[in-house]
């Protein structure tokens, strides 16, 4: 790999140095073109004499991490290397070659112009190699530019084998010939006190602008361990029309004995992931877990054990043994009257029993949900993001094996991307075994012509199909456009849809119809004809009205949603803070013990919820199963508008925009994970209790 280079500016490749065999010369410039990256970046080792390429990323608002733009959209100089535009075969400002992740992240790397040679390995220290270049006088627009990026604080980031720097483009400054007393030196504490002191003048402030700056490059052996990025504040230059201004990057070497695998520690902030309130909410959520845990079982093993003894006198089952619940600790002294005194009227009327509660509707509990083929599309997708998200965090999990994916660009999407592909047939299947579950007890199931049915299975498949693309495609379309019209870096290239679209219509899609086909042909049940305890009836029962509060959903479901988000808002914030404050996410063990402890307070609720609609005589489970978990999403959207207006500075149509957007993807996306789980525990709860009740 170091025997060949790719000249990105002219697709040619050409010899640098070594053996020019037949094989290599065919071979290696194919790898690197596959690669999309120059040999060194690649393997990340270089020897003396080797080029090392220094990429520009963006520049933009600090305070808007997506209002991005191109680093040459500001009216910097080309260097006078041989990179410039008026030399042959030069690279300047040729763009890097980026994987689908990179650039739905927002990445555009482009050659900076500046010519970094590798020192020699065996030299103490190096000298420091100084790059200028000076720009034409500035027009009125240009000026504009430069003193718009003062004044609203605008940051650079670059990339020197695979590591970032980022440096501000300036700053508002008094006039500092007007500044008697100040001694400004190099010392950029100096400069904050002249702004603080002149602050309540805010319309004396002139953009000032760095044309001096520092790289410092730390190797150990062959590869490259730290990169840093000063910016001199002696250089600040006022902008004016008409001034030439003169740039400098001092490229400076050092030695360092840091070891290359622990090179990108130094961007993680443990103090901030791994602090105390981080190990604090995961106790909490853990002790919310037990407590809900708790609560069930008090449910599962005292409430419905009195139940099914009530059930059992009211029908009048002659297996009650005489004296067998007077040993029995779980029922209270009062239900034991009850039920003793209803004991003698086995087989006659039974007085003192009540006939009502969960067991009063077993002929329609597994009645077929009101819009039956929208909600399998739903709860498909569901089982797709559920195992999505189980994947990537896994994937993330086992970095060390593979390489820690906060180490390279567009990682995780790409991830995201493989999952979402292969996880379409699990979409599929889910969608299709659960309609088949339940059309059987619907009008045009128990029809025997069956009028209907083909029409219903191809609404299923479509709507599995088309249901989650079609918002992220409507999504991600507005930000698309808005991001083109006001020319940021982080608009999807119409190669990069093309892509996707290949990927979705070619991989995705035939895997989601192939599960659909799957789950109509599953065997479900252990029953041939009736995959259900219970037969349903052919008329449906109607609700009782006059019921308690707790046996209302909607009165129930925003109590279930508020537990699922109390157990994640914690680590909410830690991930909403790297989306959207330039951290790099690495705790993923946190976070996988999270997206357990979720699931689990998910489920516990649900239930909880669902016997107590049951109880009420309110068999419309299916729905407010979902919706009792799905809830989850709207806390997490309102914790996100909280976030924007007190934890961030964002702001313009662009920042808001894309925020707003990714928010709302997310909170979706949450809600369909959280009430597919929420539905699928609800169902197991259902069934059990209904197979332990012997029904006329």
């Amino acid at each position: 790999l170091n025997v060949w280079r790719k000249d990105i500016s002219t697709m040619k490749t050409t010899p640098k140095r070594g053996n020019n065999s037949a094989m290599r010369k065919q071979f290696l410039p194919l790898l690197a073109t596959i690669c999309g990256v120059g040999a060194d970046d690649y393997n990340h080792r270089y020897q003396e004499g080797d080029r090392v390429d220094l990429w520009v990323n963006k520049v933009g608002p600090y305070a808007n991490p997506q209002e991005a733009y191109e680093y040459y959209i500001l009216p910097y100089c080309a260097p006078d290397t041989r990179h410039h535009p008026d030399k042959k075969d030069g690279s300047f400002n040729a763009l890097k070659a980026h994987t689908i992740g990179e650039r739905l992240g927002g990445h555009a790397l482009r050659h900076s112009g500046h010519d970094i040679i590798y020192p020699s390995l065996s030299a103490p220290a190096e000298m420091g190699i100084l790059e200028t270049c000076t720009t034409t006088p500035l027009t009125a627009e240009q000026v504009k530019l430069f003193a718009t990026a003062a004044e609203d604080q605008w940051f650079y980031q670059m990339y020197a084998d695979d590591l970032p720097v980022w440096g501000m483009v300036g700053e508002m400054l008094p006039d500092l010939e007007a500044a008697t007393g100040e001694n400004f030196g190099n010392d950029l504490s100096h400069l904050e006190e002249a702004v603080a002191k002149h602050e309540e003048n805010r319309g004396e402030f002139k953009p000032y602008v760095y044309t001096k700056r520092t790289l410092q490059v730390s190797h150990n052996g062959d590869r490259i361990i730290k990169v840093d990025l000063t910016s001199e504040p002696a250089s600040l230059t006022e902008v004016k029309l008409g001034v030439t201004l003169k740039f400098e990057l001092d490229i400076q070497w050092a030695q360092t004995n840091t070891p290359f695998h622990s090179r990108f520690d130094r961007y993680l902030d443990h103090a901030f992931f791994k602090h105390q309130i981080h190990w604090f909410s995961i106790f909490n959520s853990f002790m919310m877990v037990l407590f809900l845990m708790g609560l069930v079982a008090l449910i599962l093993l005292r409430t419905l054990r009195k139940d099914y003894a009530r059930y059992a006198l009211s029908h009048g089952r002659r297996d009650v043994e005489e004296g067998e619940l007077d040993d029995d600790e779980d029922i209270d002294e009062d239900e034991k009257h009850r039920l003793n005194e209803g004991r003698s009227n086995v087989g006659g009327p039974v007085t003192g029993v009540e006939d009502s509660g969960w067991k009063q509707v077993h002929g329609d509990v597994f009645r077929a949900p009101k819009f039956l083929p929208l909600l399998a599309a739903i709860l498909g997708t569901g089982w797709q993001v559920v195992t999505l998200v189980m994947g990537v965090v896994l994937f993330a999990v086992a970095g060390p094996l593979h390489g820690e994916v906060h180490e390279e660009r567009g990682e995780v999407l790409t991830a995201i991307l493989v999952f979402y592909s292969l996880s379409s047939i699990i979409a599929g299947y889910a969608s299709g075994s659960y309609f088949k579950l339940y059309y059987a007890t619907t009008v045009m199931g128990r029809s025997k012509t069956g009028a209907g049915g083909a029409t219903q299975w191809q609404l299923t498949m479509a709507l599995t199909v088309l249901l989650l693309p079609s918002i992220l495609g409507a999504v991600l379309s507005v930000l698309n456009g808005i991001a083109l019209m006001y020319g940021t870096i982080y608009y999807i290239p119409f190669l990069v849809l093309l892509k996707l679209f290949f990927l979705w219509i070619f991989v995705s899609v035939p895997l989601c119809i192939l599960g659909t086909l799957l789950g109509r042909h599953a065997k479900l049940g252990s029953k041939k004809n009736d995959p259900f305890p219970c037969r349903v009836n052919a008329i449906p029962r109607p609700i009782p009205e006059d019921i308690p509060w707790y046996g209302v959903p909607a009165n129930l479901i925003p109590f279930s949603g508020l537990f699922s988000f109390g157990s994640i808002f914690i680590e909410l914030y830690y991930i909403l803070t790297s989306l959207w404050n330039y951290k790099f996410y690495h705790v993923y063990g946190f976070l996988l013990g999270v997206y357990a402890i979720l699931c689990l307070v998910v489920c516990m609720t649900t239930i909880i919820v669902v016997y107590f609609c049951l109880n009420s005589e309110n068999y419309l489970w299916q729905w407010t199963a979902f919706y009792s978990g799905g809830s989850t999403a709207l806390y997490i959207f309102l914790y996100s508008i909280y976030y924007f207006v007190f934890k961030t500075s964002m702001h313009g149509l662009v920042q808001t925009s894309f925020y707003f957007g990714y928010m709302i993807l997310i909170s979706l996306g949450m809600g369909t994970l959280c009430g597919t789980l929420g539905h699928w525990a609800a169902n197991k709860f259902v069934r059990t209790i209904f197979q332990n009740v012997k029904v006329d």
